[in-house]
């Protein structure tokens, strides 16, 4: 089995530890052998979006530094991953072919499971009803699901709806507008906080009316975002994140 680098970004590791053990729970049950480095920090993104480029790349050629010595690199989080994977191109980091293999071989979670370890099925029970908040970084830069304004059909089931579908007990709900974003965006949220406020009370008023209890991502910074707006409004389906349940049960 490859040996793993556990990618934990910022926000999980000061606003949601959870996921993170998650995260390793999860691939330990799967057989990888796990590591996790300490001193990793940033990969870049706040920054990148903000386009501060030279402090976006001073962190990005750090991170592939801690990396690179890994089979694989995996990461509860699609919009890390696609700046790593889809945007350090930008910033011209990683150009070598230490850093090309170090890029390529990072992972979001789910795309980790299904498409590198063949796995759906990890053993998970989870008996509620759970509704799918498609990520647009996971949706749009890592193919993790089809798109609406994608032309042609659908291909096959995204490796997100896929484990989920494998979970003992659980009901996989989606709302009427299955791939809309819940209005977090990182630095747009911060910058627009108004406009970001309203998408995701419209988000999470879409994804109550599936009688949902649960609204699950794989991206803790979307989930975190639409919790908050459960708990101050008193009502939506509750945030739980991809891997938490993957390790339950």
């Amino acid at each position: 089995m490859p040996r793993v680098g556990l990618f934990i970004p910022c926000y999980v590791d000061q606003l949601a530890p959870a996921v993170g053990l998650a995260t390793l729970s999860v691939l330990e049950r799967a057989g990888c052998e796990v590591e996790y480095d300490p001193d990793q920090t940033c990969c870049g993104q706040p920054f990148l979006n903000l386009g501060l480029a030279a402090e976006a790349a001073r962190l990005a050629r750090r991170h592939l530094e801690r990396f690179a010595r890994y089979d694989a690199v995996v990461c509860p989080s699609a919009s890390c991953v696609a700046t790593v994977r889809r945007h350090y191109d930008a910033l011209e980091v990683g150009d070598d072919d230490a850093g090309r293999r170090a890029r390529e071989r990072t992972y979001e979670l789910s795309e980790f499971l299904v498409g590198t370890l063949r796995r759906t099925d990890l053993g998970a029970r989870f008996p509620h009803r759970v509704a799918l908040l498609q990520s647009c970084h996971g949706l749009r830069e890592l193919g993790l699901g089809h798109p609406s304004e994608s032309v042609g059909a659908p291909g096959a089931m995204g490796a997100t709806e896929r484990l989920l579908r494998a979970v003992e007990g659980l009901e996989l709900l989606f709302g009427s507008r299955p791939d809309e974003c819940c209005g977090f965006g990182g630095a747009f949220s911060v910058e627009l906080p108004e406009v970001s406020g309203r998408i995701g009370r419209a988000r999470l008023a879409d994804l109550a009316a599936t009688g949902a209890e649960f609204v699950t991502a794989t991206d803790a910074s979307c989930l975190l975002h639409l919790d908050g707006i459960r708990r101050r409004q008193g009502s939506g389906p509750k945030a739980i994140h991809l891997a938490e349940i993957l390790a339950a049960g």
